[in-house]
């Protein structure tokens, strides 16, 4: 999610909860047209991988369930129900549990993508008989996008299962890891992408992983590729409240290929390069009290230990490379070895896209709660998710899938040998 390596030609890719009806509220609105996200859902490769995963059932659900709402209140319980029902599906499906509900790959994070993407089509075009306002519209979708990303539903010690499926409790020994992926994006450049960093959070969700150490748990949620959503806060409201009971955190997405990049450092800067929305932010990050706001962060990750160690097929690289206007400058320099004092940020090691805005953010908030020195945390970049050679046309292929797996384990043994440095 690197939109300099994108124009450079690199390959790579990279990557109000209350159930009370409000008061005083105004007249009923007329209801939006869907999204430009939303208008893809129609193409054959999305509609192909709904019905091959039985996925596609998951917007009628939620259409049915709201025609027969009788209320707002109805209206949101219904949302907030079947939303964290599609997460657990899909967290369910890529771990091997319940149906496949059809052929293809259970490793597959697109399925909960375009599930999504029809109900929130749903929510945003519903017109019920009882009227709803623009803001009751507003929360329904955020309550839909919160429940079905994982994002409300971090650290429920009940979902803690070993790899046998028996429950393992909370306790002293055991390390807590938190892990966010994304949607897949660049859905015009070719419709059938995937994204391995969601694919990872799916299939490690409530897992647990045996360190030298003892047990780690990890917990993860999914993000979108959203310039609004990030401006919004979305980051920080779904990670505030989590971050100081974790022992380590990582933020995932797609980035070069052929190799992992541990990235160093993260810069406050949108360089525009156009989200799912085909909307570009040209601007610096934009965060709370901007006033105290570094340009830079860095990762407290072990990236000796993990660039280091064997974790897999591909190569993992300490990335050290930024993009910046030194001090007194006016021109873009590019810093193999990391920024100089003063300077402004142009981009981080993992660019100016929403990959190295989710780390700044991340790494950001993890300072401002005074946890620096003590929680390690930072960005891993995936390789490149690629379908077999000669492949333009199928929404899979075996070299498709092996690739996805292969960046799902080295994710995880990258985890393995952070928790156990750490």
């Amino acid at each position: 999610m690197n939109s300099i390596r994108v124009r450079l030609g690199v390959l790579g890719l990279a990557l109000l909860t209350g159930f009370t009806t409000p008061t005083a509220a105004s007249a009923a609105q007329a209801a939006p047209s869907p999204t430009v996200e939303e208008q893809r859902l129609g193409r054959a490769a999305p509609q192909e991988i709904l019905r091959r995963s039985g996925f596609d059932t998951a917007a009628p659900r939620l259409a049915r369930a709201l025609e027969g709402a009788r209320s707002y209140g109805e209206a949101r319980r219904a949302v907030s129900r079947e939303g964290a029902r599609l997460w657990q599906r899909a967290v369910d499906r890529a771990q091997g549990r319940g149906p496949a509900g059809g052929d293809l790959s259970r490793d597959d994070d697109r399925p909960l993508y375009w599930a999504r993407l029809g109900m929130t089509r749903d929510v945003r075009t519903w017109e019920p008989e009882f009227g709803l306002t623009d803001g009751q519209r507003a929360a329904l979708l955020d309550e839909l996008e919160r429940t079905s990303r994982g994002q409300d539903a971090i650290l429920p010690h009940s979902r803690l299962r070993s790899s046998g499926g028996t429950p393992i409790p909370h306790g002293k020994g055991l390390k807590r890891i938190l892990l966010t992926g994304f949607d897949p994006f660049t859905l015009d450049r070719d419709i059938r992408i995937s994204n391995p960093s969601g694919a990872t959070a799916l299939a490690l969700d409530g897992t647990v992983i045996e360190t030298a150490d003892g047990p780690a748990r990890v917990e993860t949620a999914v993000f979108p590729v959203r310039w609004q959503n990030f401006t919004d806060g979305t980051v920080e409201r779904t990670l505030r409240p989590h971050l100081p009971k974790f022992d380590l955190f990582t933020t995932v997405s797609q980035g070069r290929v052929g190799r992992f990049d541990i990235e160093r450092t993260n810069g406050a800067w949108r360089g525009g390069f156009g989200d799912n929305e085909n909307i570009g932010r040209t601007e610096t990050v934009p965060v709370s009290d901007p006033a105290s706001q570094p340009q830079w962060t860095t990762t407290t990750l072990p990236y000796a230990a993990i660039t280091a160690a064997q974790t897999g097929r591909f190569p993992v690289y300490d990335n050290t490379s930024v993009t910046e206007i030194p001090a007194g400058g006016t021109e873009s320099v590019v810093r193999p070895d990391g920024p100089t004092p003063g300077s402004t940020a142009r981009a981080g090691g993992g660019g100016d896209y929403l990959s190295n805005e989710i780390a700044y953010r991340a790494t950001l908030l993890r300072d401002r709660l005074g946890l620096h020195g003590t929680l390690p945390g930072g960005h891993v970049h995936t390789p490149v998710l690629q379908f077999a050679a000669g492949n333009t046309t199928e929404v899979t292929d075996p070299e498709f899938v092996r690739n996805r797996l292969d960046i799902i384990a080295q994710v995880r043994a990258i985890l393995k040998v952070a928790a156990e440095t750490s």
